[in-house]
């Protein structure tokens, strides 16, 4: 197992070398998804990012419980204290019950990931299974004093834990300046201090996800949840907590001091953050239209990108960026993603038919694998892991053109690590929707040419002919559009 492995922890702000509780075990919590609407791609990178991290561990020999909730009650809009739950909005808009708005977003989620080639983690808990042990959480908080009730809703007393143990440790604010950005709303002023959060909010005769508790009927807050799994599956002290940047406060410094305040110390060893992805220069947002879903990127039925891109195309490119890097997503980006994908799993199936030779000459195999290695031993650093498989690639198609010589051993050396970085660490693969280089550039020169066949016959008035290559190329599922910038065609 190798030990050399430095991870960045966001509680520390720096990269220390990582050494699990247990030496071949690792405990891995992210938290998962809000599920009341599809998955949006953001989450995706953060999703993929983990798995990323979980295959690395894996690769490295560790036995890793990855725990990974489903968030079904409790978040309410805004992350306030106040509001509506997001799913019982979704599902009073909708007519149907909340549990029918869970279960379709948690298969529309895990569907997604699946097409992503994400693993499927190795506990999967919902919020709303583990009611009865958030309940027993707040009663040991309130125990140690540091959580009250008013009028059915218990709120954990930011300034009482403070007194004992910094409050903020994670996100690096002030006391003073952690205030929740929340909107004013009826009932909260029945919390003793802004920076309080709730624990357990009393329902209103219309909410209604509900359960009943020593203090009212009523349901978890966001915050509560995480602590309450993370615990029982990984215990009051593990390895590694992750999720989006985004996620950093208040979320995981509300957790910390929940913990903190039960068990008296750190509850996590490393906190892993995955940053923002953003869309053709801009914060993606469904308000301002700049914004696609997974689906939609596949398919290529959206109005943002001309062609569809496939979803190893898609992790490809998440990739080529660092996890804690803000990475944006573009038409250009996505299209060079492609081509360097294939590229590199031209190579690798490149390697099979290499003539061999008695010696290996123009690669230094070893130097190239520790440079791999200490590539994702720093910090999980999978662009420079990558730069390191193309060097690799054309090392093989120089091989491959007479020009290098690969012996027996050093093939299956190279071979072997190729596919376990390409399939195993990165979690690439190959499919029907990832075609080569090729076969596309024979496609969009056979497209053109029908193209301009049409745009002739339209310049001569022949419309017969004009229509009819239009509607044959719709029936194959090829839309045309004629632009001002030209005629544009779309592979549905």
């Amino acid at each position: 197992m190798d030990t050399s492995l430095v991870v960045y922890n966001s509680l520390s702000g720096k990269k220390e070398p990582f050494k699990s509780i247990d030496p071949q075990h690792v405990g891995m919590y992210v938290c998962g998804p809000t599920v009341y609407s599809n998955v949006h791609l953001g989450n995706c990178r953060t999703f993929m990012s983990f798995d990323l991290i979980y295959r690395y561990l894996q690769h490295l020999g560790y036995k890793v419980r990855y725990v990974r909730n489903i968030t079904d009650a409790g978040h309410l809009e805004n992350d306030a204290d106040q509001g509506e739950d997001r799913i019982a909005k979704k599902a009073r808009l909708e007519s149907i019950e909340p549990m029918e708005v869970v279960q379709r977003y948690t298969v529309d989620f895990r569907n997604t990931m699946a097409q992503f080639n994400a693993l499927p983690p190795s506990i999967e808990p919902t919020a709303t299974g583990h009611i009865v042990e958030q309940i027993e959480l707040i009663k040991q908080i309130m125990e140690k004093g540091f959580a009250y009730e008013i009028n059915g809703s218990v709120y954990f007393d930011v300034i009482e834990f403070n007194k004992k143990t910094p409050y903020g440790k994670l996100s690096g604010r002030n006391i003073e300046d952690l205030i929740h950005n929340t909107r004013t709303l009826d009932g909260q002023s029945d919390k003793k201090n802004p920076q309080d959060f709730a624990l357990w909010k009393k329902a209103e005769p219309v909410h209604i996800m509900r359960w009943p508790s020593p203090w009212s009927d009523g349901f978890p807050g966001w915050h509560l949840e995480c602590t309450a799994m993370s615990t029982k599956y990984l215990g009051k002290t593990f390895d590694i907590h992750g999720g989006g940047m985004d996620l950093k406060f208040p979320h995981h410094e509300c957790e910390i001091a929940q913990s903190e305040s039960i068990h008296e110390t750190s509850p996590v060893n490393y906190w892993l953050h995955a940053n923002m992805l953003t869309l053709n220069g801009k914060k993606m947002a469904k308000s301002t239209g700049n914004n696609i879903l997974p689906e939609e990127m596949f398919t290529g039925k959206n109005s943002i990108f001309k062609k569809a891109f496939s979803p190893m195309v898609v992790r490809f490119f998440m990739f080529q960026a660092h996890y804690r890097s803000i990475v944006d997503i573009s038409e250009t980006a996505l299209e060079a993603s492609k081509k360097g994908f294939n590229r590199l799993l031209e190579g690798i199936t490149k390697m099979p038919s290499l003539t061999l030779s008695e010696n290996s000459t123009g690669f230094d195999l070893q130097q190239w694998k520790s440079k791999c290695y200490a590539a994702m031993n720093d910090d999980f650093n999978s662009p420079l892991l990558i730069a390191n498989l193309f060097d690799a690639v054309k090392y093989i198609n120089a091989i491959a053109n007479g020009l290098q010589k690969i012996s027996s051993e050093d093939l299956i050396e190279l071979s072997t690590l190729m596919n376990a970085f390409f399939f195993d660490v990165l979690g690439l693969m190959a499919s029907k929707n990832n075609t080569s280089n090729e076969t596309d550039e024979k496609l969009d020169g056979t497209l053109q040419l029908i193209i301009e066949l049409r745009n002739k016959a339209r310049l001569n008035k022949d419309f017969e002919t004009s229509d009819l290559i239009r509607d044959s190329l719709s029936k194959l599922n090829i839309q045309i559009n004629d632009t001002s910038e030209g005629t544009l065609f779309k592979i549905n």
